[in-house]
C-alpha cells in the first residue's frame, strides 16, 4: 500500500508540474491540436507486445511476491491452478487500500501497457480484464477474487487513462540532453509501461521534428492546497485530532465542450494527502472522466451539456486517537459509471455560477462495516448507486469563489455469511462473503471557500461531513457522522 501511495504522489506531483504556467481554467498558453504526423505515429497497434508486457508485468510481481517477500499467496503450482479453475470466484478479505486502490493501480500497468503501444481507451481495458484474468487464476494459491477481476481492470482503466494523458503532457521528443532526459524520467514515473514501451522501441532518446503529444495541449488547471485539517468523529466520546494535509486539484480539458469528444478528453482529479497520526497517507482520491457527451443548450446566457461519466471514489480514515476505537469512515465505488449534466450560466454581471449532477450505477463499492472482521477486512463489499450535485459561485473570475458538493451514495451487501456462523472455527479463505447482510447509506456534504490574497495565491477554508446509516439484518443499526475541516493556502497554478 506505501509504495502504491508513494507512486501516486509522485504521479500527481508530476501532474501539477505539467503546465507551470497556468492559473485556474486560464491557459495562458493556447491550447493546441495534436500534430497528425505524432497520432499517426503513436497508433500503430502492436498486439503483441502489448501482450507480453502485461504478461511481464505479472511474472515481474510474481516473482517478486515469491522469491523476496516469500508471500504465502505465490507459492503456486499446478495443483493450485487447477484448484483455482474448478473452485471459481469468491469475496476476499483483503484491506480496502489492497483491493480497492493497489489493484486497480496493479490494472493501469496492464491498461498502459496497451494504451502505450497504439490502443485506444476501451480497447485497451480488455487487456486490463486479460492480465486481472491471469493473475487470479494462475498466479496465486489462493481462490480467485470477484471483487478483484472488478475492480482491477475497471478502476485501472480510470488511473491508467489519467496517468497516460498526464505522461503525454510532459513528453516532447523535439528535445535532447538533459532536458530530454529530465522529461522521460517524469514520464516513466507517471506512466511506467509508457516509459517502458518508449524506452524498447527506441522513442525515449529519438529526436523528432513534432513534439509527440497524442493529445495537443489541452486546457488544464491544477490547484495545490497545504495546511491544517481538523478530524472530528461525533460520538458518545467526542473524539478529535488535528494533521497536516495537502490536497491536489487537476482538471484537464474543457467541461464545457462535450460535443464530438473521446474518452477522458476531459476529466477531474481530486487528491486528500494526510500527515496525521493514526490516519492513511491516501485520504482521498476522486476521479472523473467524461466517456461520451453532448451538448443540449449553448449560447450567451446558457449552456447545458449530458454526458456519460466514469467514477472512481476513494475515501480513507482510520481511529482518531486512543479515546475511541472506532473508525470515522471508510468508503469506495473504484467501479462506477452514469449519466451527469453540466450547467453554466452568467448569474449577475460580476457573478458566474456553473454545476453538475450525476446518477451513477455502482458496480462494485465499500462501505465500513461495524461488525465484519475477518482478517484485514473491515468494511462491506456492495453494489448501488450514487448521486452528486454541485455547484460554483465565483465573483470576478478569481476573487472570490464558493463551491458546495453533496455526493449519495447507496449501497447493498446480499452476499452475506449464515446467522449462525461459528466464529471460532472457520476458513477465512473459504467463507466468500460480501460481508454483513446489510444496507448502507452515505451522505458527503462539503462547502469549499477561495479568496485571493495575491496573484495565484488563496487562502483557503473548506468542510466536510460525513454520515452513514447502515441497516444490518442481523445486528443492530448503525448511525455514524464526522466532520472534517481545513484551513490551507491554495495555489493555483
Amino acid at each position: 500500500m506505501k509504495k502504491s501511495v508513494f507512486f501516486l504522489f509522485i504521479s500527481l506531483i508530476f501532474t501539477s508540474l505539467a503546465y507551470p504556467q497556468l492559473a485556474i481554467r486560464h491557459q495562458i498558453a493556447s491550447p493546441k491540436a495534436a500534430d497528425s504526423l505524432d497520432i499517426s505515429y503513436y497508433s500503430q497497434k502492436r498486439g503483441i507486445r502489448a501482450g507480453a508486457m502485461a504478461f511481464g508485468v505479472n511474472m515481474g510481481v510474481w516473482a517478486f511476491d515469491r522469491y523476496i517477500r516469500k508471500a504465502d499467496f505465490a507459492y503456486i503450482d499446478m495443483h493450485t491452478i487447477k484448484e483455482n479453475i474448478k473452485h471459481g470466484f469468491v469475496w476476499d478479505n483483503d484491506a480496502m487500500g489492497t483491493n480497492m486502490f493497489m489493484h486497480p493501480y496493479h490494472g493501469s500497468l496492464y491498461f498502459n501497457a496497451a494504451r502505450s503501444n497504439g490502443y485506444n481507451y476501451w480497447q485497451s481495458g480488455l487487456y486490463a480484464f486479460g492480465g486481472s484474468f491471469m493473475w487470479e487464476m494462475f498466479m496465486e494459491c489462493e481462490y480467485p477474487s470477484a471483487n478483484d477481476i472488478i475492480a482491477t481492470p475497471i478502476g485501472g482503466m480510470a488511473l491508467g487513462e489519467v496517468f497516460y494523458r498526464t505522461s503525454d503532457l510532459i513528453l516532447d521528443d523535439r528535445k535532447t540532453g538533459a532536458s530530454r532526459f529530465g522529461l522521460e524520467f517524469a514520464s516513466f514515473v507517471v506512466s511506467p509501461m509508457r516509459g517502458l514501451t518508449r524506452i524498447i522501441n527506441g522513442d525515449a532518446w529519438k529526436r523528432r521534428l513534432t513534439s509527440g503529444k497524442q493529445f495537443g495541449v489541452p486546457d488544464v488547471s491544477v490547484d495545490i492546497s497545504m495546511g491544517v485539517r481538523a478530524l472530528e468523529l461525533e460520538d458518545e466520546i467526542f473524539d478529535k485530532g488535528v494533521g497536516f494535509a495537502t490536497e491536489l486539484d487537476v482538471e484537464y480539458g474543457d467541461r464545457f465542450d462535450a460535443d464530438g469528444r473521446k474518452p477522458y478528453d476531459y476529466f477531474s482529479v481530486k487528491a486528500k494527502l494526510n500527515v496525521q497520526k493514526s490516519q492513511p497517507i491516501l485520504g482521498q482520491l476522486n476521479i472523473v472522466g467524461r466517456l461520451a457527451g453532448r451538448e443540449l443548450v449553448d449560447n450567451k446566457k446558457h449552456y447545458l451539456s449530458l454526458g456519460l461519466y466514469q467514477h472512481f471514489d476513494y475515501y480513507d480514515s482510520d481511529t482518531i486517537s486512543s479515546v475511541s476505537a472506532k473508525t470515522p469512515y471508510k468508503f469506495c465505488t473504484p467501479a462506477s459509471f452514469g449519466a451527469g449534466f453540466i450547467y453554466k450560466r452568467k448569474l449577475l454581471k460580476r457573478w458566474d455560477i456553473d454545476g453538475y449532477a450525476h446518477l451513477n450505477g455502482i458496480l462494485l463499492g465499500g462501505a465500513l462495516s461495524d461488525y465484519y472482521r475477518v482478517e484485514e477486512r473491515n468494511y462491506n463489499l456492495a453494489s448501488g448507486y450514487s448521486t452528486k450535485v454541485g455547484f460554483n459561485f465565483i465573483y470576478k473570475k478569481d476573487k472570490f469563489s464558493a463551491s458546495t458538493t453533496y455526493d449519495v451514495y447507496h449501497m447493498f451487501t446480499w452476499k452475506g455469511y449464515p446467522n449462525n456462523m461459528d466464529w471460532e472455527n472457520y476458513n477465512p479463505k473459504t467463507l466468500n462473503a460480501q460481508g454483513d447482510r446489510s444496507t448502507a447509506i452515505l451522505h458527503a456534504t462539503g462547502l469549499r471557500l477561495d479568496v485571493k490574497l495575491r496573484k495565484g495565491v488563496y487562502l483557503t477554508g473548506a468542510y466536510m461531513n460525513y454520515t452513514r446509516t447502515t441497516r444490518y439484518k442481523h445486528y443492530d443499526n448503525v448511525f455514524s457522522s464526522t466532520s472534517e475541516g481545513c484551513l490551507m493556502l491554495t495555489c493555483k497554478l
